[in-house]
């Protein structure tokens, strides 16, 4: 039978997939550059994906289940993705993160660097598993079956990462859109799957790229690939463990937790310095009295008790000034009481110790504001000159 493989630059696929997210990632950073527009920055990421995945799939003419499952996997994750980030920009119009980047030339195209790398690198499994030197080696003899333990326990990561990061995706969208979240004063979505992670999507993302790998790893075993590309095969774990850095140390939790830990921190002690001014101004009391929101010891009850954490109370409730200057108090309930990654219900997590939250379950200490630092004194400092 004929070799149908199609073979360009190396045997193993690296060289051309880098060029063609080399092409495309320029092309979409010059459009949008020249057109000072967001509509395609995220969307040429997960389109690039799919191209990649189907290009090498069809360029190495091998289909055998392996193969096809994970190429499904990559082309399905990616329609979705792209899809879901255009449609999300065309209606916001524009995204927030580019505002102080997309007229500066050298820091918008670093953006667009960094995007081309992540694809290359994170495409691996599926690149180095279509190429020609394990598809030109699975003759009839020497197919690895997609049975293997790896296989499933593979295929199951994926099924579990799709549907959570897609689930969470949807509900969150669902929530930003809603009217009604405008009135919660937490600026996080609580519904569906956010109720047993404060990032399910990143979970998700995570879970199906090493559900990706494990899949694509079993033609490994295969004896007719050379030595190098089985190294080759095995060492595309840099994929899923790129994914997972970069969403714990680098764009994911760092910018989602702490960031937004002190920008509510700071509207809770506005709010509650303003009220205690105005409660001075109407009593006569003391103009210069200080107000520090440390709620530690209010995470009781009156009977002493843990307070169980059931919502936030509405500003028609305790009065929009006190209801303002209570976010901070809840804010810090819902992260003592939702992990911050692992999917846990809320019934189980807050009653494991801080030290296991603080360690095994990835709630380290750089994502959390300190309320008691010097950064948080000094914004203290800040509000209450603003205010005297």
């Amino acid at each position: 039978m004929a070799d149908s493989t199609i073979y360009v630059l190396d045997r193993n696929y690296l060289a051309i997939t880098f060029l063609i997210s080399l092409l495309i990632q320029s092309l979409a950073f010059l459009i949008s550059y020249t057109l000072q527009f967001d509509k395609i920055t995220d969307f040429s990421g997960g389109s690039n994906f799919f191209i990649l995945a189907l290009l090498t799939l069809l360029f190495g003419q091998n289909f055998e289940a392996r193969n096809v499952i994970v190429s499904l996997a990559v082309l399905l994750w990616s329609i979705r993705l792209a899809g879901f980030l255009l449609l999300r920009v065309l209606k916001r119009g524009k995204d927030d993160r580019f505002d102080e980047m997309r007229s500066n030339f050298f820091r918008f195209g670093a953006f667009w660097v960094f995007q081309l790398f992540w694809v290359w690198v994170v495409s691996l499994p599926v690149t180095v598993l279509n190429s020609p030197n394990i598809s030109s080696a699975s003759e009839e003899l020497s197919q690895v079956d997609f049975k293997l333990g790896s296989d499933w326990v593979g295929l199951i990561f994926w099924v579990l990462g799709f549907l959570i990061e897609s689930l969470a995706d949807l509900q969150k969208y669902r929530f930003k859109s809603d009217p009604n979240s405008k009135k919660d004063r937490l600026p996080v979505c609580r519904i569906g799957v956010w109720k047993i992670s404060r990032h399910p999507n990143y979970f998700g993302e995570i879970l199906l790229w090493w559900g990706i790998w494990l899949m694509a790893i079993g033609s490994a075993r295969n004896p007719g690939i050379p030595e190098s590309t089985r190294s080759l095969l095995y060492g595309t774990v840099i994929s899923p463990i790129f994914i997972t850095i970069l969403l714990l140390f680098l764009s994911g939790l760092p910018t989602a937790e702490k960031p937004v830990q002190e920008s509510i921190f700071i509207k809770s002690y506005k709010a509650k310095r303003s009220n205690s001014q105005d409660q001075q101004n109407g009593q006569g009391q003391p103009s210069n009295q200080s107000v520090n929101p440390q709620f530690g010891e209010n995470a009781k009850n009156d009977d002493g008790g843990e307070r169980v954490y059931s919502g936030v109370q509405k500003a028609s409730d305790l009065g929009e000034g006190k209801a303002e200057g209570q976010v901070w108090k809840d804010y810090k309930d819902y992260l003592d009481q939702t992990s911050i990654l692992l999917p846990i219900p809320q019934s189980i997590y807050r009653k494991i110790p801080t030290s296991i939250k603080s360690t095994v379950l990835l709630d380290w200490p750089i994502y959390r504001f300190d309320e008691n630092s010097e950064r948080a004194q000094h914004l203290i400092n800040q509000i209450n000159d603003e205010i005297n």
